[in-house]
C-alpha cells in the first residue's frame, strides 16, 4: 500500500499513479467518495464539472467543493474546499457515481464564481438540447422556467448575477465560445441571430443537403459559424465541414467563419465583418428563406 505505483490523494485512499495533483477530477472525486460519510455531496465549482458545464481553465483543476447541509460539520481535508448550506431546495442526485448537487443549484452556486459571459454559458449548456447527444444522456439537464423558479427562490450570494445572467441565456449554443460569440455580437447593437438553424444548400455532402450552423439571419441571408478547429485534425471532418460551407455559399448565403484568435484577440474586427455582411443587399435565394 505504501508503494511508489500508488497515489495517495486522501487519507486511506489509494488510487493508482499518477501524483494526486495529475487526476481528473472525476478520479480525484470518486477518491473522495469512497472514504467520505454519506452526508458529503459535491457543489460549486466541482458540481458544474460534473455536469459537464464549460469552465474557465483556472475551475477546473480547483479544490473539491464539498459540501453538508446545516448543522453538520464543515467538510475538511486536503485538496476539500468545505461548505455548510441551508438551501432548503437543493437537491442531491447521482451522476457517473457521484453525490452531486442538481444541475440548477449547481448553476446558482457559480453566481460567485464566474463573470457575466461564463455564468450564461454555462446556463446555455445545461439548457441544451444538443443535435448529437451522448448516449444515455437525458437533455436538456434543467429546462428554462423551473431555472427561472430555482433563481427566483435563490437567495444567497451571487443571486443579483444569476438574474442579470437568466436576461442573456438561450437554448442553443453548443459551446462556451459559441454563447461568448453570441453575447459579443448583441453587446455590439447587432440583431439577435437564431441558434442552430437548419438551411438548405446547394448540393448534398455526404448525402445530406440540409446543413445546421451555429448562427443564421435567415432575412439577411446570412451565416455565423465559429470555427474552433477541433476538427483540423481529423482530416475527414474538416473536408465535410469545408464542403458543406461550400454548399451553402452556392446557395447563396453569405457565411462568416469567425475562430478563436478572432473572438477573443480582435472581436472588433469580428463584430465589423458580420455588421459587413448583414448590411449586403443579399438579393439571392437565402435572402428570402
Amino acid at each position: 500500500m505504501r508503494g511508489p505505483d500508488l497515489a495517495r490523494p486522501f487519507h486511506g485512499v489509494r488510487v493508482p499513479a499518477p501524483a494526486p495533483a495529475q487526476l481528473a477530477l472525476s478520479e480525484l472525486a470518486a477518491a473522495y467518495q469512497a472514504r467520505a460519510p454519506a452526508s458529503h455531496f459535491f457543489s460549486h465549482g466541482t458540481a458544474a464539472l460534473v455536469w459537464d458545464c464549460p469552465l474557465p481553465r483556472r475551475l477546473e483543476r480547483a479544490p473539491l467543493s464539498v459540501s453538508v447541509l446545516a448543522p453538520a460539520a464543515v467538510p475538511r481535508s486536503r485538496a476539500v474546499w468545505g461548505h455548510r448550506l441551508r438551501d432548503l431546495e437543493l437537491r442531491v442526485v447521482q451522476r457517473r457515481g457521484l453525490r452531486v448537487v442538481d444541475a440548477a443549484t449547481a448553476w446558482c452556486q457559480l453566481g460567485t464564481l464566474l463573470g457575466h459571459g461564463d455564468l450564461v454559458a454555462a446556463a446555455d449548456h445545461l439548457l441544451l438540447d444538443p443535435y448529437r447527444p451522448l448516449p444515455g444522456e437525458r437533455r436538456p439537464y434543467v429546462p428554462l422556467g423551473a431555472l427561472r423558479d430555482r433563481v427566483a427562490r435563490y437567495s444567497a450570494p451571487g443571486a443579483a448575477a444569476l438574474q442579470r445572467a437568466l436576461v442573456d441565456v438561450r437554448a442553443g449554443a453548443e459551446s462556451r465560445a459559441e454563447t461568448h460569440l453570441r453575447l459579443l455580437i448583441t453587446r455590439a447593437g447587432l440583431p439577435e441571430p437564431e441558434l442552430g438553424a437548419w438551411l438548405d444548400g446547394a448540393f448534398t455532402v455526404n448525402g445530406v443537403g440540409r446543413f445546421r450552423v451555429d448562427m443564421a439571419y435567415r432575412r439577411h441571408g446570412v451565416v455565423v459559424e465559429y470555427d474552433g478547429e477541433q476538427h483540423r485534425t481529423d482530416d475527414v471532418q474538416y473536408d465535410t465541414d469545408l464542403r458543406r460551407l461550400e454548399s451553402l455559399r452556392e446557395a447563396g448565403w453569405t457565411v462568416v467563419v469567425v475562430r478563436r484568435q478572432g473572438l477573443y484577440g480582435d472581436p472588433g474586427t469580428v463584430v465589423a465583418r458580420i455588421r459587413s455582411a448583414l448590411m449586403r443587399d443579399t438579393g439571392g435565394a437565402a435572402g428570402s428563406r
